[in-house]
């Protein structure tokens, strides 16, 4: 299921796991909720026949740490700046998917120098979901306000996190069945590890710092080309949010390609339609340009 290679760096003063495989201009995934970098194991293969491929386990999530602090997206951010650091790599092309992709924009507006593209996959910014809020919202965004309650989703999840993925994996797909059996219990089997579930909360827990962040810089457009693909029919983000006019508001280069028939995780729903979009979006990067 996953025939990339593995390693673990300490980077930004935290224990890193990620995903490697290929050489030339480097790519970095980051992997969204409720996956880990396991998530890009269809994309992995294909983007390494090109270009060095590199998918961390962000803080909180999978084999990296889980520090009691950090998770506001400009620290989580900053993790991914040092290990590309460390890697020996300078500029990137930056892919996120939902926390990843919240993640990928704080990184892009705090260091524009370093990320050549970007793509941000099924997420509305942090700042607009906020903005909006309503009553129809909030009950498409309940699980944001279940995770930010301290300490009681912990207590209710233990020995439970099976029933929690699956809730997600199954809602969030165009088809229920999209995630393999297989591909669940690696995903159940890190969550369930110790500190799993509080990693990923506290993820969410930073909502309103990661707001504040945002706001400082709102007016800041993102200058890079930008490519938002996102799952037509996913409740909270396709069906809820003019996508366009979101990441408009967001970005000065923008590319958008809305798929059909897809939920929140078209990586993993629709893997050979996300490949080609990332190959022809990535088409014309090198490290050269």
């Amino acid at each position: 299921m996953d025939d990339a290679g593995h390693d673990t760096i300490r980077a930004n003063g935290i224990r890193q796991h990620y995903r490697h495989a290929g050489s030339g201009p480097p790519v970095i995934l980051l992997h969204g909720f409720p996956e880990t970098s396991l998530a890009w194991r269809f994309q992995i293969p294909e983007l390494a026949r090109q270009y060095r491929v590199i998918a961390p386990d962000l803080r909180g999530y999978g084999d990296t740490d889980k520090p009691s602090t950090g998770y506001d997206k400009r620290t989580m951010a900053n993790d991914i700046v040092k290990l590309a650091e460390a890697l020996g790599i300078d500029r990137f092309a930056l892919v996120g998917h939902d926390r990843g992709a919240r993640v990928a924009t704080r990184l892009v507006k705090d260091h524009p120098a370093v990320v050549d593209r970007l793509v941000v996959m099924d997420n509305v910014p942090t700042r607009i979901v906020a903005r909006e809020m309503n009553a129809q919202i909030a009950r498409q965004y309940w699980f944001f306000l279940f995770h930010q309650v301290a300490d009681l989703p912990e207590a209710l999840l233990a020995g439970r996190e099976e029933i929690w993925l699956r809730h997600f994996f199954s809602d969030w797909c165009h088809d229920p069945q999209s995630i393999s059996d297989e591909a669940i219990a690696a995903y159940v089997k890190a969550f369930a590890a110790e500190g799993g579930v509080h990693g990923a909360l506290s993820d969410y827990r930073a909502g309103p710092e990661d707001i504040a962040q945002d706001l400082a810089d709102a007016d800041s457009k993102i200058a890079c080309p930008v490519l938002s693909i996102w799952g037509e029919d996913f409740g909270a983000v396709g069906r809820l949010f003019d996508m366009q006019a979101v990441w408009s508001e967001m970005a000065e280069n923008l590319q958008v390609a809305p798929i059909q028939r897809c939920g929140h995780l078209p990586h993993e729903e629709q893997p050979e339609t996300v490949t080609k979009l990332l190959l022809d979006f990535l088409d014309g990067w090198t490290t050269a340009g």
